[in-house]
Parts: structure tokens; C-alpha cells; sequence
């Protein structure tokens, strides 16, 4: 009877001291949470309702911040029932699932920041052919590929998972990321190259992408007039502040599970916490401040008396 060695539920063992400090906990997470999809879907809802917002780079925009809710989504749901309940458990196939999601909406991250890259570099480098290049049937077929890709890639190895034995039932965390290794008895050279090549094909693969465009794209403007280079800036800018941060944030969520042992637990718990509250946040900050087109409808909507 395998099935009844393998219990179903996993104990998340991340959390510190939940019973103590429950409700403060609760209420810290619940507002990030409402300020992530709000301050997220007034960016979406500008780009949706003005039509000069219809461009490439703020579709891209506009899908970047949705999947930066859909993101949250797969996390702070299951956390604030967690933190209100008395045992902070999950059963194996959900956990299977938030691992998932997590992996899949985070490789998209990467995807969309690089479909971003390209659009700016059409834009600045090769201004007359943008049009033609960057049509809407461009734009669809970038958007579906940054959330197709990764999902059916990270699918493969949560599949395999779930037909692992389990020796351990406490996970180092309080969600289910890679720490779900460490529940396996037996992690194979085989799932070991299959997460390598993920993570070469929906991380690095985009990051190197990424760099040697906006390269590029600075190449040509610094040899280009005061306007071409501001509008680099302008527009650039933003979109690798946006990089360098998620992609340091992603470092942490690889390195903490190689060096489980070496953490402490207080530590690593407010680290991962940057993972989910920093950045879903940081995004329609920058773009919101940093984009200036964004930036005047915004003014526009929450101070209208002050717009002549």
C-alpha cells in the first residue's frame, strides 16, 4: 500500500512564530496584497482606457503587471489562510500546483522583460521598420509564448514529482518552491538536467538576451543625437532596474535551497518574503513614476483639480 506511506499533507515549517503574532502577520500581508493588485490593475486600467497607451511597450507594460498579480495570487491566498489557521499545512498535489505556478508565471517575468527589450530595440534602433516589425500579430504571438513556454516546460518536472516517494513531510518554507526537492527520497541526474535546462531556457537564456540588446541599443544612442539617447533612458532604464531586481530576487530562491542548512530560519523566512512583497510591488512603482506617459494619466486621475 504506497499510497498510505505517502501522507498526502505537508507541514510548512517556515513560518515564524505564526501563533504568536497570527493576526499582525494577517493584516501586514492582507494590505500588501489589496496595494499589489490595486496599484497593479490602475496601471492595466490606464493602458486599457487610452487609446495612445495602445502601443507595444505599454501592452507589454500591461502584461507584465498582470503577471505580476497572477503571481501574488498563487502565494497570499494560501498564506493568509496559514496564518489564521492552527496548523499551516497543505496537501502534495497543491503544493505541486503553487510550484507550478510559481515557476511557470516567474519564467513568463523573464519573457515578457525580454519581448520588452526587443520591442525597445526595434524602436530605437531600426525606428522606420517598427511598425512592420512589431505588428499586433507580433505582440499576440510574444505575449502567448511568454506564458506558454514556461508553463508547459515547468509542467514536466511537477509532473515527476508527483509520482515521487516522500521522506520527509516538513517543508523548509512557507510556500512550495523548490524546497519540494527536499521532500523526495531520491532526486535523479535526470530531473536534475531538466531543471537546468528550464532555467537556462526561461532565465538565463532571456537575461543574456535582455543584456545584449539594451547593449546594443545604448551603443546606438550614444552615437546618436541628445534625443535618441534621452528616449533610451527614458525608456530603457526602467525595464533593467525591473531585471536586475527580480533577477537577484530569483538568485536568493536558488541559492537558499542549496544552502538550506545555513540559513536561519528568521532569515530566511523575511528573504522569501521579499520574493512576494517586494517586487509585485516594485513594478508599478517604476513604471508608474519612471514612465512618463504613465506617469501624466496618473497625475490625471488621482489629482484632476491640479490638471489645467
Amino acid at each position: 500500500m504506497d499510497d498510505t506511506l505517502n501522507v498526502t499533507y505537508v507541514t510548512l515549517g517556515g513560518h515564524v512564530e505564526v501563533h504568536k503574532y497570527r493576526y499582525l502577520y494577517f493584516v501586514i500581508m492582507f494590505t500588501i496584497y489589496i496595494l499589489i493588485i490595486c496599484s497593479n490593475s490602475v496601471i492595466v486600467y490606464l493602458i486599457w482606457v487610452h487609446p495612445n497607451l495602445h502601443e507595444p511597450m505599454y501592452m507589454f507594460i500591461a502584461a507584465l503587471l498582470i503577471n505580476s498579480v497572477l503571481f501574488s495570487t498563487t502565494i497570499y491566498p494560501k498564506l493568509l489562510i496559514d496564518f489564521l489557521s492552527d496548523k499551516q499545512i497543505i496537501t502534495y498535489q497543491a503544493c505541486l500546483v503553487q510550484f507550478h505556478m510559481f515557476y511557470s508565471l516567474g519564467g513568463s517575468e523573464f519573457l515578457l522583460l525580454a519581448a520588452m527589450a526587443y520591442d525597445r530595440y526595434v524602436s530605437i534602433c531600426k525606428p522606420l521598420q517598427y511598425p512592420t516589425i512589431m505588428s499586433k500579430t507580433t505582440i499576440s504571438i510574444f505575449l502567448v509564448l511568454a506564458w506558454i513556454l514556461p508553463a508547459s516546460q515547468v509542467a514536466v518536472p511537477a509532473g515527476l514529482s508527483a509520482h515521487k516517494n516522500l521522506c520527509s513531510f516538513v517543508l523548509k518554507g512557507f510556500f512550495c518552491n523548490n524546497t519540494v526537492y527536499k521532500l523526495q527520497c531520491v532526486i535523479s541526474r535526470e530531473q536534475i538536467i531538466h531543471d537546468m535546462v528550464i532555467l537556462l531556457n526561461v532565465a538565463l537564456v532571456p537575461v543574456l538576451f535582455i543584456l545584449f540588446t539594451y547593449t546594443r541599443i545604448f551603443v546606438i544612442s550614444y552615437r546618436s543625437s541628445k534625443e535618441v539617447r534621452k528616449k533610451a533612458a527614458q525608456t530603457c532604464l526602467p525595464h533593467l532596474i525591473v531585471l536586475i531586481n527580480f533577477s537577484c530576487l530569483c538568485a536568493f530562491d536558488v541559492i537558499t535551497v542549496q544552502l538550506e542548512a545555513d540559513f536561519p530560519k528568521t532569515v530566511r523566512f523575511i528573504m522569501t518574503l521579499q520574493i512576494v512583497m517586494y517586487h509585485p510591488l516594485f513594478n508599478p512603482i517604476m513604471y508608474g513614476l519612471k514612465m512618463k506617459e504613465i506617469h501624466k494619466y496618473l497625475k490625471r486621475l488621482f489629482f484632476p483639480a491640479k490638471i489645467k
